[in-house]
């Protein structure tokens, strides 16, 4: 890792000498973008709107526009805000880890300790176990002052920057306004859902499956070049019919806990409307079977009995159309075996 950022935390009337370290990184594939008729690699210039010159960057200033007027800020007269030339890391209070409200947090750094002794790095970090508190912190870093929590993982401590209070929007949304009555037995059924699911979070078992079949994309196409075919890539997903807006809460709840459970409700339902017309088809070339084997089970077990009045009888109780044709197979040929 390289050090973006040299600094101090000031505790008290004490410093704290440290190197900040990005402590994230983006793992996404980079693509970058192609003209489709031919490949060329698109570009993007700086050009001015007056001359239509391409300008470098370094001859770049910012501006602000308000009402019509335009303000031009060089480099020079941004540089020189106070804010800007601080490298001070001022711890302002402690407070208690859970006051914290997560929509707050925007990046986080590692801090290492930038001095021969790390002693006072140790103070500071052993001083936030102890009182089991999280420091918040003003300072600022590239072109802006931030405002930040900083608290200990492992043995390092990490700063993490914090959205400003005007940054998080407010949640207002007038559906949620209406009453909406709950029944005991949805409660007690989303409660035994949310246990079949729990779990303590193990991060390494997460994966970013669009950036795997980007990945995928890639190599397949670098192997079979235009002639690629993407449904064999990646073969065709057997996607669950989705409804929708769900109608019947409660039968959501109990399709989900089966599910979860290893019941697959929507598997024993498919079953049982599948399990009609399979029983009605098979038996229909059984009983066909069953027809034209009585006659002959009958003329055979017939000579056996010495009689051909057991054999017709027989044959002729096989072609009733009272009852079922396999049945009166079996009633046949239990009768000849019985007369012999």
């Amino acid at each position: 890792m390289r050090a973006i950022w040299k600094g101090a935390i000031a505790f008290g009337l004490v410093n704290v000498p440290v190197k900040v370290y990005s402590a994230t990184e983006d793992h996404d594939i980079s693509l970058h973008q192609v003209h489709n008729a031919d490949g060329g690699r698109i570009r993007y210039q700086r050009r001015c709107e007056v001359c239509s010159k391409i300008v470098d960057y370094e001859d770049i200033d910012k501006a602000y526009e308000d009402d019509g007027r335009t303000v031009v800020l060089s480099r020079e007269e941004l540089k020189s805000i106070p804010a800007e030339n601080s490298h001070e890391i001022d711890v302002v209070q402690f407070v208690p880890a859970e006051q914290l409200d997560p929509m707050m947090f925007e990046k986080s750094y590692y801090l290492e300790p930038d001095s021969k002794s790390p002693k006072a790095y140790v103070l500071l970090r052993r001083a936030l176990e102890d009182t089991d508190r999280v420091a918040i912190v003003q300072f600022a870093l590239r072109d802006k002052t931030r405002l930040g929590a900083l608290r200990i993982r492992g043995d390092v401590l990490v700063l993490q920057s914090l959205l400003w209070a005007d940054e998080v929007r407010e949640a207002s949304f007038p559906s949620l306004e209406t009453s909406i009555r709950i029944s005991a037995q949805e409660r007690q059924m989303s409660a035994a859902l949310v246990d079949s699911m729990a779990a303590d979070f193990e991060p390494d078992q997460f994966t970013d499956d669009y950036q795997l079949q980007l990945r995928q994309l890639i190599e397949a196409k670098l192997e079979k070049g235009e002639s690629l075919d993407t449904e064999e890539t990646f073969g065709v997903p057997a996607a669950e019919a989705g409804s929708g807006e769900v109608i019947d809460l409660m039968e959501a709840l109990k399709r989900s806990l089966e599910k979860k459970r290893g019941g697959g409700a929507s598997g024993a339902d498919s079953a049982k409307s599948t399990a009609k017309p399979t029983a009605k088809s098979a038996a229909r070339p059984a009983a066909k079977t069953a027809a034209k084997a009585a006659p002959k089970t009958a003329s055979r077990a017939a000579p056996k009995a010495g009689t051909k009045t057991t054999a017709k009888t027989a044959a002729k109780t096989a072609g009733t159309k009272a009852a079922p044709k396999a049945a009166a197979a079996k009633t046949a040929e239990g009768a000849a075996r019985k007369e012999a």
